[in-house]
């Protein structure tokens, strides 16, 4: 190199040094300022929580409004979320159940909200996922709600009938799904394992480019990449965090039928979020079956001018050709609008459950 390109870039590089140094106490300031407020809920009797779901929406908006780039919002985010998760682990590292093993698209969606600093527990079901923040083994669970392409993920609406939890917050996680095996070619790919879902969404690139292979659902996407590992002609069909950490390498990228195809994740824990401006209700409701019993559960919603994003029915379980109704819509349960079309939705419902309010997602 020429003596002005060396002299240019120590220049640069001399500046960076400064940048990073000045990053570095800024960060361990914000983590002095993170264990103040720690100190100050024990003080007032509400150490209870350390996590507050609306608090950290509220900064994600606030830094991604200030954001001048030329990082993208999206990259500002996750380093943002890096470091709130390193703060509050120095309080205390927070639980987070998620259905296992690692390696699945749940573990994505758990780190991609909480950080890394998080504690991740696989469980080997949805249902334990929910028993591990019921008695009290977890801080809170992640678990997916619904896909673009497949629609909802009927066990979870299941459990949400009955559990105490609450929905304090949402993930969205874009779902890229790969095929995975040691194999070096399609053509001696004799079978795919993979998730009932995941098999689902790949379903016309596996007619196309896999027609003869034996399709294996299993429990998750994890496990598939486990069984691919080590078994002859096999692969798998998941994301890039069951390559990485089972190494499976790519055999074929991005097979997913539907280019935009993302799951909706929902954190659940044993508080209530506060406002935070930009909110998502969910509830359950049920009706009479009869002529305009729904349209009228669902007029106090217009009538209060409240925008609903999401209707889903679902056998009620417990009477045959009987249905509840899982509602969400846009606004947070202290909302005067909202307020008021829930107290008129719960004088005309049967049965009506609130699941929670809660930040909409921040990419």
């Amino acid at each position: 190199m020429s003596d002005d390109l060396q002299n240019d870039l120590a220049r640069v590089r001399e500046q960076i040094d400064r940048v990073d140094g000045q990053l570095l106490e800024l960060l361990n300031q914000r983590a002095k300022y993170a264990q103040q407020v720690g100190e100050i809920k024990v003080r007032h009797g509400e150490a209870g929580f350390i996590y507050r779901p609306e608090r950290e929406a509220q900064v994600l908006q606030r830094i991604q409004g200030l954001n001048a780039g030329p990082l993208a919002n999206e990259t500002v985010t996750w380093f943002f979320r890096e470091v709130m998760s390193a703060c509050l682990s120095l309080e205390q590292a927070l639980g987070i159940a998620f259905l296992g093993p690692l390696g699945t698209f749940s573990e994505s969606a758990a780190s991609k909200h909480f950080g890394h600093a998080a504690r991740l527990m696989p469980q080997v079901s949805i249902d334990d996922v929910f028993r591990e923040v019921e008695a009290l083994h977890a801080d809170y669970a992640v678990v997916p709600i619904e896909n673009s392409t497949e629609g909802a993920i009927g066990r979870t609406l299941d459990l949400l009938l009955t559990t105490p939890l609450k929905i304090c917050g949402e993930v969205l996680l874009r779902i890229h799904q790969h095929l995975l095996s040691r194999e070096r070619s399609l053509a001696d790919v004799r079978k795919v394992y993979s998730h009932a879902q995941s098999l689902a969404q790949c379903h016309e690139w596996l007619n196309r480019s896999l027609a003869g292979a034996q399709r294996i659902p299993v429990g998750s996407n994890a496990q598939a990449a486990q069984l691919a590992a080590c078994e002859a002609g096999a692969a798998a069909i998941a994301g890039q965090a069951a390559a990485d950490r089972y190494g499976l390498p790519p055999l074929a990228s991005n097979i997913e039928d539907e280019p935009n195809n993302t799951t909706r994740f929902v954190v659940l824990g044993r508080q209530d979020a506060g406002r935070c401006g930009r909110d998502r209700t969910s509830l359950i409701m049920s009706t009479a079956n009869q002529t305009g019993a729904l349209s009228r559960l669902l007029a106090p919603f217009s009538d209060a001018g409240v925008s609903l994003t999401r209707l889903e029915s679902r056998p009620a379980r417990h009477t045959l050709w009987e249905y509840v109704f899982f509602v969400d819509l846009e606004g947070h349960r202290d909302d005067p609008p909202v307020r008021t079309a829930l107290a008129e939705l719960a004088r005309r419902a049967p049965y009506l459950k609130l699941l929670g309010s809660y930040p909409m997602a921040v990419y």
